[in-house]
């Protein structure tokens, strides 16, 4: 007979499996349905590589950072990371800007290099291999060079919108994806801008739907069909509805792009992140054939918090839930409070502390394992019915059931599943708990 092994994380027990804790059978209806209707199949679960996360990885002792990695990427470890995001120059957690080409007007790009990258990106994503040979990786900038923007700054400004200046940048975009796959690491997307919506005082530029539209169309897209590159074009990774949060029509930037026919046949699928989170039900609706992923997740103030850890699950739930293929975390490992380059604090799966070499697992590395060690590439999710389907999500793969539920309540809760087939169950839920219920196919 099919059974359950229940694990409850609360605020003072992270981790707590209970093999006995689902019993068959059940009193009273049903509150969470598990359908055979399926939605999207999974493609995984993931961290950013950054240098200040290798920073404090790499000044661990051997025996701690394998211990690291192994939780992180092993297939048999803790997470169990399959697709990962790697920036192009300087990320907001670089040691500093950097670009893979600061030479003014070389547009032919013969000064492109990865050289820094070798000394911490590299490094560690080759660490990560070596626990998952199978990692898979997409990309973004954080900006052009200097010198293809207007003003010629690292922070804010804009892509410069004449030919030879868009032509050289896409070829920056396609040398980058050449050269990791030189190294071993084949990007399998580029997502063309990170957070195109708004200029922030780290790395970054600003996009119109209209300027993404035009740069995919008439550059991009051409130059990598041209050269036959298997990296896929994505629109991303985008932040938040085009120009007033308030207007209505929330996915209008990527609907700018994907309305344009010669632009839609380069784009393979959509990422969102932040206040993305505001548009991806929409485009779901208008393109329910359309791949969309999850790309950053919501990053906290480095205390580490369970309370925001809860408000993390439940961005689990909505990206998931509106069709994200896949969740990608951000920083998944930082010193103490978490302090960027540029000056403000965010939370981390792993906190290192530099001058004791401790290592400790934050609440949402606990939130990451309850969905990541169990859902994986390939299974697909089922509709849930019932009154707690709010707080829940289902996988089913060749192996188990799976099912993601939050117990929102400050006191205990029955929860009454009922399977396909009409098979129950029933366990009880801790107050303020993260649950995941994993029922073994026979």
């Amino acid at each position: 007979m099919p059974s359950f092994a229940l694990i409850q994380s609360t605020s003072d027990r992270l981790w707590n499996i209970d093999e006995q804790g689902v019993t068959p059978g059940g009193a009273g209806a049903p509150n969470l349905i598990v359908t055979n209707q399926t939605g999207q199949t999974w493609k995984g679960f993931g961290g950013c590589f950054n240098e200040l996360g290798w920073r404090m990885l790499s000044g661990l002792t051997p025996e701690k950072r394998d211990a690291v990695f192994r939780d992180l990427f092993a297939p048999d470890g803790d997470c169990r990371f399959t697709f990962c995001r790697v920036p192009i120059g300087a990320s907001d957690y670089a040691e500093s800007w950097y670009s893979l080409n600061e030479h003014p007007d070389d547009f032919a790009m013969e000064h492109f290099s990865i050289e820094r990258d070798q000394n911490a990106l590299i490094p560690y994503i080759r660490e990560a291999q070596k626990w998952q040979p199978d990692l898979k990786f997409f990309a973004s900038p954080w900006g052009p060079p200097t010198w293809l923007k207007r003003p010629a700054e690292y922070h804010g400004g804009s892509l410069i919108t004449e030919e030879k200046y868009c032509s050289a940048y896409a070829l920056y975009l396609l040398k980058f994806a050449q050269a990791y796959k030189a190294q071993g690491i084949p990007i399998a997307q580029i997502h063309v801008q990170n957070e195109p919506m708004f200029a922030h005082n780290f790395p970054s530029c600003v996009w119109t739907g209209e300027q993404m539209r035009d740069f995919i169309r008439d550059y991009m897209g051409p130059l990598f069909e041209r050269e036959g590159v298997d990296t896929e074009i994505w629109a991303g990774t985008i932040n938040g509805p085009q120009g007033d949060q308030l207007h209505p029509n929330c996915n209008h930037f990527v609907n700018l792009i994907l309305e344009d026919p010669e632009a839609r046949k380069h784009v393979s699928g959509v990422g969102y992140q932040w206040a993305g989170k505001l548009a991806i039900q929409r485009t779901r609706q208008s393109w329910p054939d359309l791949p969309l992923m999850q790309t950053e997740n919501e990053c906290g103030d480095g205390r580490n918090t369970w309370d925001y850890a809860c408000y993390v699950w439940d961005l689990f739930y909505h990206y998931i839930t509106n069709g994200a293929e896949a969740y990608i975390y951000w920083n998944m490992a930082l010193q103490p409070e978490g302090e960027s380059t540029w000056g403000w604090k965010q939370n981390s799966l792993i906190t290192v502390d530099p001058e004791t070499g401790d290592v400790t697992c934050n609440p949402e590395y606990y939130v990451m394992k309850h969905f990541s060690r169990y859902i994986r590439p390939g299974a697909q999710r089922l509709n849930l019915l019932g009154r707690w389907s709010g707080y829940a999500v289902g996988f089913r793969d060749d192996r188990s059931i799976v099912l993601a539920v939050r117990n929102p309540f400050a006191e205990a809760k029955e929860l009454q599943i009922e399977l396909p087939g009409a098979a129950r169950y029933s366990c009880r839920l801790q107050p303020l708990s993260i649950n995941t219920l994993v029922l073994a196919m026979e």
